[in-house]
């Protein structure tokens, strides 16, 4: 399948093009969300960053079941073109790392792990639930193990550094 950004939905799941980036679309779409999710910490907290979260998710939704629907013979594939679910579910993992340097390189790091890695439960939605949500799915839950460490990384004093 060629991806281009005229096919339905593919701006938004490409992240604007950044999918489209090679090698490791996934790494690339994870580092363009950094200075997105960072801006909005700044602006407006942990709170403006997971309503943040919620459009990039709703907005991936939308666009990605388009992007997926042109391609009929790999509706139900995560395209590694498409990077709207990295950049939802690294904003995710940055919620916790409030305005600390240290804590955003941990969530990155973090969540391309477990993304990449996909441990338990982040390979079963990955596995089991077809198309646009299974697309999505599988970042979320990465991106809340990242958030989850984040956390624990920061009672540990990692963001004091």
């Amino acid at each position: 399948m060629t991806v281009t950004l005229r096919a339905p939905g593919a701006l938004v799941a490409t992240w604007f093009g950044i999918g489209l980036v090679r090698p490791a679309p996934g790494t690339w779409g994870s580092l363009a969300a950094l200075p997105l999710g960072v801006v909005i910490l700044y602006a407006a907290g942990p709170w403006g960053l997971a309503v943040a979260v919620l459009a990039v998710y709703g907005l991936g939704m939308l666009e990605v079941r388009r992007f997926l629907a042109s391609f009929p013979d790999d509706a139900d594939r995560d395209h590694g073109a498409i990077v709207v679910d990295e950049v939802a579910g690294q904003l995710i993992a940055l919620i916790p790392a409030m305005l600390s340097p240290m804590l955003w390189i941990a969530a990155f790091v973090l969540f391309r792990l477990f993304d990449i890695w996909k441990p338990w439960p982040v390979r079963l939605l990955d596995r089991a639930v077809p198309g646009a949500l299974g697309v999505m799915l599988d970042d979320v839950a990465a991106g809340l193990m990242a958030a989850a460490a984040v956390v624990l990384l920061g009672l540990a004093g990692l963001g004091d550094v």
